[in-house]
């Protein structure tokens, strides 16, 4: 039996949509050579991490093997497959590899953070391949809602495993490349070890559709609006982006992009050469003097992210442009959970103005970029792998991949971020568990999940804070009252005075108790009085805030 060892270890992606990261492994345990597939981001929230710009993957085991790390390889240019890429490089070192479009995105966030752009190798497609200690990868193309998608043909001494990145089995997506499931069929024919497959839409039932079936509802709906047309999609969906700007073109309309995002994506995908055809935009200083129902403007904001061009122009204006009644806004885009009440709200604000607002409730105006149930079926049917690992997917979603492969006799297993897998034998085994978490970027730094930064500032947002002064002189004697101001807290409370003067007296009386024993000791006079406030502060407001004391000796 052989001392070496196949493993997959996921860090990031694995019951939970996003901020994927994927470690793959061959040799002796513990001195294996490494592989990592992709590396991305996952988006904060008010609720849960405020204040937050980006939550990146907790990678510390992976740093501290950087030695055994033989390259990085990125499925497709989605923010949670390429977004961490930049922020890590530096800790991780090792060789990026990717495909023309992707690369395109990737070397554009490494320069932008200062690191140089060449690490960012392009790769061609399959039947290339790129060797990286004892893998050979080869990028395999699939369709999704980006251009240049690919899966990931993996071999090793092991055998063969494919990873299938994000897919849907589209053969007319518009932009990139259609699904080729003879090529498929081609590659899994000498066998496939394990198949490394998307989750996400594993509960529905119906086939996915096309790209190309959107375009004539878009045109229809773009051909009949009066006024100015707004439409907002995902940036990375060049396709869809296409398919919106064509419609406007088509109706007579000059297109204008409005948001970093997505002149970004554009610029990207036409010098990369995935893109073109596209038709001629104009900027917005001339948009200002196109009349508005010649126009249509493409805007990123979809998921109702507050700084993007969506939310301004719903909240007023955008680059000197303004919306009016009898506008038409069309959201050609599904609203990730968790972004509802943003989406919702920028809908509300449009409706106020005047605003038509249409979005993909029908279902006309957008498809899933995402295998559906009968899709994962398929593609199980076509590679016929010997054991299932479902990726890419909440908790849920795994699960029930792993029922759909066993109802096919496939071996499977829900591995969950953390969960080291042992792929040797015949069926995928359970050898260690990791530590995972998050990390936050905090502005320009990056905290750990358990620094407290994200915890203390949510206690302060449910709790509100307040501040407490106190005045010790040479002698250890209080040197006046203590005096408080609050954040976050109400003026008056349950008493009808002002809260600041119930808290001084509290204070104040607390102080007057106290001996020398605790006036003399920094720690026992900072713990007394921060207990006493927060009790006065439960009596009075119902709330027990977050406090900082102050205390200042005269020497």
């Amino acid at each position: 039996m052989s001392s070496e060892r196949l493993i997959y270890l996921p860090l990031g992606g694995a019951g939970e949509i996003g901020m994927n990261a994927y470690v793959y492994g061959y040799g002796k345990p513990g001195k294996e050579r490494l592989i990592l597939v992709d590396l991305g981001v996952t988006f904060p929230d008010m609720d849960s991490s405020p204040g937050v710009d980006l939550i990146l993957p907790d990678i510390t085991w992976l740093k501290e093997r950087k030695n055994q790390l033989e390259a990085i390889f990125i499925t497709h240019a989605h923010e949670d497959h390429v977004g961490a890429v930049a922020h890590f490089w530096q800790d991780l070192g090792a060789p990026v590899y990717a495909r023309p479009f992707t690369a395109n995105i990737a070397r554009r966030k490494m320069e932008e953070m200062g690191h140089p752009g060449r690490v960012v190798q392009t790769v061609s497609a399959w039947p290339a391949k790129t060797e990286a200690g004892p893998f050979s990868v080869g990028f395999l193309p699939i369709s999704h809602s980006i251009p240049e998608s690919s899966g990931l043909v993996l071999d090793c001494p092991e055998g063969r495993l494919i990873h299938t990145g994000d897919f849907k089995l589209d053969e007319t997506p518009i932009v990139g490349e259609a699904f080729d499931p003879v090529l498929w069929k081609e590659v899994s024919a000498p066998g496939v070890k394990a198949l490394i497959c998307d989750s996400t839409n594993v509960f529905s039932r119906h086939a996915g559709r096309s790209e190309i079936t959107v375009g004539p509802e878009i045109e229809s709906l773009v051909s009949q609006a009066k006024g100015m047309v707004v439409a907002t999609t995902f940036a990375s969906n060049v396709a869809r982006v296409k398919t919106l700007a064509m419609a406007g073109e088509k109706a007579g309309r000059s297109i204008c992009l409005l948001g970093r995002a997505m002149r970004r994506m554009v610029e990207a995908a036409v010098e990369s050469g995935v893109l073109d055809d596209f038709p001629t935009v104009v900027s917005s200083e001339d948009a200002k003097n196109i009349p508005r129902e010649n126009l249509m403007l493409l805007v990123t904001g979809s998921q109702g992210e507050r700084r993007a061009a969506s939310a301004q122009l719903a909240r007023g204006k955008y680059q000197g442009i303004t919306l009016a009644e009898g506008d038409t806004f069309l959201f050609s885009s599904k609203t990730i959970p968790g972004n509802e009440r943003g989406v919702i709200g920028i809908m509300n604000q449009l409706s106020e103005k005047g605003v038509d607002v249409v979005d993909d409730d029908s279902g006309l105006y957008h498809v899933s970029g995402h295998a559906n149930r009968p899709d994962l079926e398929a593609m199980h049917d076509l590679v016929r792998p010997q054991m299932l690992i479902p990726m890419h997917g909440e908790h849920r979603h795994l699960r029930e991949h792993v029922k759909l492969a066993k109802a096919k006799n496939i071996a499977g297993i829900v591995c969950v971020n953390g969960m080291m897998l042992n792929l040797s034998g015949n069926a995928p085994t359970v050898v260690e568990y990791i530590e995972t978490g998050r990390t936050y970027l905090d502005g320009s730094v990056q905290v750990g999940a358990l620094d407290g930064v994200v915890r203390e500032r949510l206690r302060m947002a449910l709790n509100g804070h307040l501040f407490v002064t106190v005045l010790i002189d040479e002698d250890g004697n209080p040197l006046g009252d203590p005096w408080c101001e609050t954040m976050g807290l109400a003026e008056l409370g349950s008493s009808k005075a002002p809260l600041v003067d119930i808290l001084e007296e509290d204070l104040s009386q607390y102080v007057g108790r106290a001996g020398a024993k605790t006036l003399g000791n920094d720690d026992k006079l900072e713990e007394g009085l921060r207990r006493a406030a927060r009790q006065s502060c439960q009596q009075e407001i119902g709330k027990k805030p977050e406090v900082t004391v102050i205390i200042s000796r005269l020497q």
